[in-house]
Order: structure tokens, then C-alpha cells, then sequence
């Protein structure tokens, strides 16, 4: 039995978190239904008009892409060209589409990865955080002997999941205050007179849309009728987009922009001495420009991203950091690769796609 949109959703998002996605990207389930049967998957890197057109004609039930199709507000969908056209031809042709984008960039062997192996780099580690949605910290104090029961509420509720950890509570063993009055429930000591009992301090990271509901789990299961707890805004669990590493040994900047360009085959452009010798090198698959400062502070020598300015190119320049510019799609086209062979290992009936290039920009014709 073929499983439906949803359950393949399911099992991408095991590979592919999406809680691990920018706080601006568009991911996720962008079309479709997710009842539906999913007999076919096909993965592409962006959702062109080919695309489109082979998606349906191939009887993909399902199309795993890289890039959104959709971005900011849509007012209406017809027929046509243009993003909206294309998302009212997949529709119409049986065919979901979900989107992975940044998610995918952050993920281990994902996007940023496997630019950072086309250069066989070494050492390699992560840079410039990815930072997802704001979530909220809730923090809360118990006696010692409820604080499992209480935790496991708020984990039930939706706190505490950190990828594949569920049991994400901070404990810390404390003595608690309490001062009761008549009618405190359980009453602790005598009323008026201050007592201590032991109490564990409770730190669950939440989702920002899933603060009341921890709330209330925290509430009904806390053994007081006015339990202390406190809620803090939260940036947390960011991936890293860039990666960083060694070159294994020093060579001519020209010479590296020569091998990006046959490996990519890209049009390589370079902001730098062409006899500059680099080692330690930054990657950023799509556009990097943003973290020209974060690449610097590594220590990199150059920088292989996509959609580097004049500005901001000469802003790396400044701090000591060549640029080598191969373009948006081509930086990212070794991850293609990997997102194919991914998709491909869960579902027994996939179609690869990614061959269709969705850079708007036309080759030199001096290479045509």
C-alpha cells in the first residue's frame, strides 16, 4: 500500500528537519493534498515550468523540491507561467509539492555538506547559525518527587523535542521556599510559617506557537493550585548553513576558481589576487553575501558562495577575505545530488529531476 503525502512527509522530515529551517523560509507541504496516495516521487531543485510539465507527465504523486515555489502572498491561482500558474498546475495535474530549502542546507550530508566535499575539505565545521522561528523557555520549579511526572506532562504537551531528543529537561536539585496560606493545596507546613522542601528547578524548550497548551500541561499536572513558572522568548537549536576547512594543501586562488568552475561548471567570478595563496576555505551554498563577517572570523582565506555585490564584495576584500562567486543555482547544484540520492533511498519509486537547471541567467556564448 502506497503511503500518502503525509506519511512520506513524515519520513522526510526524519532526514530533513524542518524545525531546523530560517524563521523567513518558506517550507514544508507548499501544495497538494495530504490524504492523498503517493505511487511516485520525483526531486527536483526547483519547480520550473519544465519541471512542472515532467512532474505531471510522469505521474509523480508527490515533488520533493528544493527551493520554495511560493514566497510572501499569493492572492490567486491560474493558469500561467508565472509561480502561482505553476502551483495551479501541479494541482491540477494530482501532484504535491513539499520543499525542504534551508532545512536541507543545515542538515548533515545535506546542501552545505556536499559543497564543502566537491572541494575535498578537511576538518570541516560549521558557521553562520540558521536560525529557526523564536521559540519560548518555560521554566518551572517542583518538589523532587513529582518532577518526572511533571516533565513527561510538558513533553506530552510539546515541550522538550530538540530533533531526535524527547527528553530535553534541565534539572537542577535546589531547596524550595514556601509560605502557605488556609487554603494552599497540599498544604506545606503550617500556615504563615515559612518552610523548605526539596525541588527540582525545570528548563523545556517550547515552540513558540505551543506555549499555552505546555502551560496547562505544567499546571494540571503540578501538585499546587498556583504553581511558579515563568516563560522566556528564546532563540535556540540553529543549524549552521556555511561550512569551513582545509584545503589539503596551499594553492593559487586562480587556480582553485579554475577547478570551482570545471566541478560546478560554473562561471567563477573572483574577488582577489589571482596569485593569492588560500588554504582554509568558507562555503555557502545559494546566497552568501550576508555572511561575509561570520566566514572572516573563522580565519577563511576565501569565500565560495553565490550573489556577492559589488559592495559587499569589496566589504570582503576589506577584512581579508577573497570571494570566488559561482552563482546561486551552481553552488548548490552538488546538493542536488544528495537530495536525490536521499529521497531515493526511502521511497521505491523515484524520479530524478534535478537535472533541470533553474538559473534564469544564460550561459556565455563563448561557451555554447
Amino acid at each position: 500500500m502506497p503511503p500518502t503525502v503525509s506519511e512520506a512527509i513524515s519520513r522526510l522530515d526524519e532526514a530533513i528537519p524542518l524545525s531546523k529551517a530560517a524563521a523567513w523560509d518558506a517550507v514544508g507541504l507548499q501544495v497538494g493534498d495530504a490524504a492523498a496516495p503517493v505511487h511516485r516521487v520525483a526531486v527536483c531543485h526547483e519547480a520550473t515550468g519544465e519541471v512542472v510539465t515532467a512532474a505531471v507527465a510522469t505521474g509523480a504523486g508527490l515533488l520533493v523540491a528544493y527551493h520554495p515555489l511560493l514566497f510572501g502572498s499569493v492572492t490567486s491561482f491560474t493558469a500561467g507561467t508565472a509561480a502561482p500558474g505553476r502551483a495551479f498546475a501541479l494541482v491540477t495535474g494530482g501532484v504535491a509539492l513539499y520543499v525542504v530549502h534551508t532545512a536541507f542546507d543545515v542538515a548533515p550530508d545535506g546542501c552545505a555538506d556536499a559543497l564543502a566535499a566537491t572541494l575535498d575539505l578537511e576538518d570541516v565545521t560549521g558557521f553562520g547559525p540558521n536560525w529557526p522561528p523564536d521559540s519560548a523557555k518555560v521554566v518551572t520549579f517542583v518538589p523532587a518527587e513529582v518532577a518526572a511526572a511533571v516533565t513527561a506532562a510538558m513533553a506530552g504537551a510539546g515541550a522538550g523535542t530538540i530533533g531526535d531528543y524527547t527528553e530535553c529537561a534541565f534539572t537542577i536539585s535546589g531547596t524550595g521556599s514556601y509560605r502557605p496560606g488556609n487554603r494552599a493545596s497540599p498544604l506545606v507546613g503550617r500556615p504563615g510559617e515559612l518552610s523548605r522542601e526539596p525541588e527540582m528547578r525545570i528548563e523545556m524548550n517550547v515552540p513558540a506557537g505551543g506555549v499555552d497548551a505546555v502551560v496547562a500541561a505544567l499546571v494540571a499536572a503540578h501538585p499546587y493550585d498556583e504553581p511558579a513558572y515563568d516563560i522566556y522568548a528564546a532563540r535556540a537549536n540553529a543549524g549552521f548553513v556555511g561550512r569551513v576547512g582545509q584545503l589539503p594543501a596551499e594553492t593559487a586562488l586562480r587556480d582553485l576558481q579554475h577547478r570551482i568552475a570545471t566541478s560546478l561548471h560554473a562561471d567563477v567570478k573572483r574577488a582577489g589576487a589571482a596569485d593569492q595563496s588560500v588554504q582554509r576555505v568558507a562555503v555557502v551554498p545559494g546566497s552568501g553575501s550576508d555572511l561575509i563577517a561570520a566566514a572572516a572570523a573563522t580565519g577563511a582565506d576565501v569565500l565560495v558562495t553565490g550573489d556577492v555585490s559589488h559592495h559587499r564584495a569589496g566589504e570582503a576584500r576589506g577584512r581579508g577575505l577573497a570571494i570566488l562567486d559561482a552563482g546561486h543555482a551552481a553552488t548548490e547544484r552538488p546538493g542536488m545530488a544528495r537530495l536525490y540520492s536521499l529521497v531515493a533511498k526511502m521511497f521505491d519509486d523515484v524520479v530524478d529531476l534535478t537535472s533541470f537547471d533553474p538559473s534564469p541567467w544564460e550561459a556565455p556564448e563563448w561557451r555554447s
